[in-house]
């Protein structure tokens, strides 16, 4: 469980990772971080969002950590948990943001170290910028914060990882299996995204963003995307992706068909069987 003294240790200092360090900071915590940006760690050092800071693995850093969160890509990320495990101390308690888990958790977990412990957790917030200069603790408040346990884990990791998102202030916490995590994902994020890309690719006029209107706007809002990442994510998880955007053609095809019909009592049916849904998120 998270004491008064527990010492966190951040490593990727990004958005997500400048963002937690930001929380647990205010609230008076220890926290170091490790990124291989040297601006990131001066400008974190700077605003005393964290107490020291490195731009390679620091086995003192690494030692002294009680949990340590990662903030990486899921692909980095393994490759640096298997390259430096050797340098926690045993009892460590790792933890992640990747908004993919099946494939992150079966590969860690595998290889992982038996006196170290490796739970998953995804906070469900972002922004359309990035790094550690745009991070904000206030963007976990109105978001959702997921436990992804496996059969490996423990009840008090499970507990503690939790605790973490009271911590951040989330506004729900959850706990999922990874599978279902990521066919969850795979349709609330994962495929809004899919969209929102291909609403910006499918036109090429030149001049949309002088007549479009706020729901244009609001739709793309995430069309700004870090191509890196979000390729990352969308192969690791393509089998449900795929399944996620054949549902969404067919349901896309059926309404094409209510048009090609003239049928506007099924379009006024559809219209009203998704308001209905939508007002849900609005409690």
């Amino acid at each position: 469980m998270i004491k008064e003294d527990t010492r966190f240790l951040i490593v990727g200092l990004g958005l997500i990772g400048g963002s937690y360090a930001r929380a647990l900071s205010k609230k008076g915590y220890w926290v170091d971080a490790i990124d291989t940006n040297p601006d990131s760690i001066s400008y974190a050092l700077e605003q005393g969002i964290i107490r020291r800071g490195a731009t390679a693995p620091d086995p003192v850093l690494i030692e002294q950590a009680d949990i340590v969160v990662f903030a990486l890509y899921p692909t980095v990320m393994i490759e640096w948990i298997r390259k430096n495990q050797s340098l926690f101390r045993p009892g460590t308690l790792l933890t992640d943001v990747a908004g993919v888990k099946c494939h992150v958790l079966n590969v860690i977990q595998d290889f992982l170290r038996e006196d170290l412990e490796f739970i998953g957790s995804h906070p469900m917030a972002g922004k359309e910028v990035y790094g550690v200069r745009n991070s904000d603790e206030s963007i976990f408040k109105i978001a959702n914060f997921i436990v992804t346990p496996t059969e490996k884990n423990t009840q008090e990791a499970i507990d503690t990882a939790r605790q973490l998102g009271h911590l951040l202030d989330f506004h729900t916490i959850v706990e999922l299996d990874p599978a279902t995590h990521d066919e969850m994902i795979g349709f609330v994020s994962q495929l809004t995204h899919a969209i929102a890309v291909s609403l910006m690719t499918c036109n090429e006029d030149e001049g949309l963003q002088n007549y479009t209107g706020d729901s244009f706007r609001d739709l793309t809002r995430i069309a700004r995307i870090n191509e890196k990442m979000w390729s990352e994510l969308f192969l690791l998880n393509r089998k449900v992706l795929i399944e996620q955007i054949d549902s969404f053609t067919a349901e896309l095809l059926r309404m094409r068909e209510m048009l090609r019909r003239e049928d506007r009592t099924a379009l006024e049916e559809m219209f009203i069987h998704s308001t209905r849904r939508r007002a849900l998120f609005d409690r």
